[in-house]
């Protein structure tokens, strides 16, 4: 195993693990921001779920590369989010990390989310 893929792994993680946990923490402050965001039904309910289990993965290592390469697809799903919404004109609180989320959405969200791509990369291919 990769030192470098290793660390990057334990990052995403901790990302995917503080995000999933905020959003069950605080179910219905989730789902209002996950509303203001444009995200509905299904998703609302399974992404903290999948954040969670993603997170836990990458933390215990378990198929790093392939959790890894899920979790550059959620990351790139979620970066997208954020670009229509700015692109829209749109900048609703964002609900990255749930209860933990204040501020609206703006460049610097999609700066993070680019490093966290980053990050999960590192982890998929070292």
């Amino acid at each position: 195993m990769s030192v470098v893929g290793v660390v990057a792994a334990v990052l995403v993680a901790i990302v995917f693990l503080v995000a999933g946990v905020s959003k069950t923490a605080a179910p219905d402050r989730w789902r209002s921001e996950a509303a203001g965001m444009g995200v509905r039904g299904l998703l609302v309910t399974v992404t903290p779920w999948v954040e969670l289990v993603v997170g836990a993965l990458l933390a215990v290592q378990f198929q790093r590369h392939v959790v890894a390469w899920c979790a550059v697809a959620l990351l790139i799903a979620f970066t997208v989010l954020l670009l229509v919404r700015l692109a829209q004109g749109r900048r609703p609180v964002c609900a990255c990390f749930g209860s933990l989320s204040q501020r609206p959405i703006g460049a610097v969200h999609v700066v993070r989310n680019a490093v966290f791509l980053a990050l999960a990369v590192t982890a998929a291919l070292a």
